[in-house]
């Protein structure tokens, strides 16, 4: 299992540095909640497999922290900050809202301190009044599978439960809907072309579809995923949409530039598909996800490199930097998947 060493190095008593120059932080470009987000999830996976680790749980209240100074007056949050804790925004973007809003619903599920788990409720309770000013397909998901957190989480009351079902599912119709009109002939996708973070669509209404108790919903989740799956491995081999020109519906897909953020969505997207319907399958194409890092790869190049992970997998070489989008990816994909063990598991490196 891999450490939190690279982590450790990108993070200082404000958040963590957005970028690299190979494995060295580069402060000049500051910090972003997406990636304080994704970070505080990572560190909570730690705990929950080494509860006693003490740079997590030092990072975590970090994290915490952060999130805390971000949020503006009407819920939403800030985005970029500079290295001298100026922020640079007024708001941040959708996305950053929702990952942010998928984060605090993860902390009041998983969070090992009741402190934790409070201030995240306190954030997210806020953060809600911003679910209708999300417009876009990923921002929603992200949000989505925050709520569908929320609402497992321990000690939360009935009326907070109802709310946060309303607002899950008021979102998932509105990914239901992205799909239905979207949907084409062979192309079982939620827009017209593919672009980035793309499993985290699916694993969304999966997420949805079992916590709202919808047939529909995790009918709409494993065909799309399926649909995914089918465009993306090839011979056990992941191969995922390249940023290099996306994948157009009736066009060429890009296989470069590959990004580390698509394998751990098409791990978790996996594990929730694993969770809808107990097939072994998906727990295998979770595991394909993750040897993407360890060199199964359409180039045959190790991507996770001690503790953290290259920036990006291209045609004719790499992203030899290590910033804190490809290494929380790294580590969130092999936290998920030591945190469930099974017999067909490669060793986890």
């Amino acid at each position: 299992m891999p450490t939190l060493e690279h982590l450790i190095a990108l993070s200082d008593d404000t958040g963590i540095i957005q970028h690299a120059v190979e494995d060295i932080p580069n402060r000049s470009t500051g910090y972003c909640i997406d990636d304080v987000s994704r970070a505080f999830i990572v560190v909570l996976q730690k705990l929950d497999l080494d509860p006693h680790n003490v740079a997590a749980k030092r990072m975590a209240s970090t994290y915490l922290s952060f999130m805390h100074d971000a949020q503006v007056d009407d819920g939403r949050f800030h985005n970029f900050m500079s290295h001298d804790r100026q922020w640079l925004d007024e708001v941040g973007t959708h996305d950053s809202v929702g990952r942010t809003l998928w984060a605090l619903g993860y902390g009041m599920r998983f969070a090992p301190r009741d402190t934790w788990r409070n201030v995240s409720k306190r954030l997210l309770d806020r953060g809600v009044r911003a679910l209708e000013w999300l417009s876009y397909d990923r921002s929603q998901a992200y949000a989505m599978l925050g709520l569908a957190h929320a609402i497992d989480a321990p000690g939360v009351n009935e009326a907070d439960v109802a709310r946060y079902k309303r607002g899950l599912r008021q979102l998932a119709d509105a990914l239901k809907r992205s799909f239905l009109e979207n949907r084409a002939g062979d192309w079982e996708w939620f827009e017209p072309m593919m672009t980035y973070d793309n499993a985290r669509l699916p694993e969304a209404l999966l997420r949805a579809g079992l916590t709202l108790r919808d047939d529909e919903l995790v009918a709409i989740g494993l065909k799309t995923f399926a649909f995914y799956e089918r465009t993306t491995v090839e011979h056990g081999i992941y191969v995922p949409i390249g940023n290099n020109g996306w994948y157009p519906r009736g066009g060429p897909r890009a296989r470069y530039a590959q990004q580390p953020l698509e394998a751990v969505a098409l791990v978790d997207a996996a594990l929730a598909a694993h969770d809808a319907t107990g097939d072994p399958m998906h727990r295998a194409a979770a595991e394909v996800g993750l040897e993407w890092f360890y060199g199964r790869n359409s180039r045959g190049i190790v991507m996770a490199r001690g503790g953290g992970c290259l920036d990006g997998l291209g045609e004719h070489g790499v992203n030899a930097n290590m910033g804190a989008e490809s290494t929380l990816a790294y580590l969130s994909a092999a936290y998920s998947l030591a945190a469930r063990p099974a017999k067909t598991l490669s060793a986890v490196k």
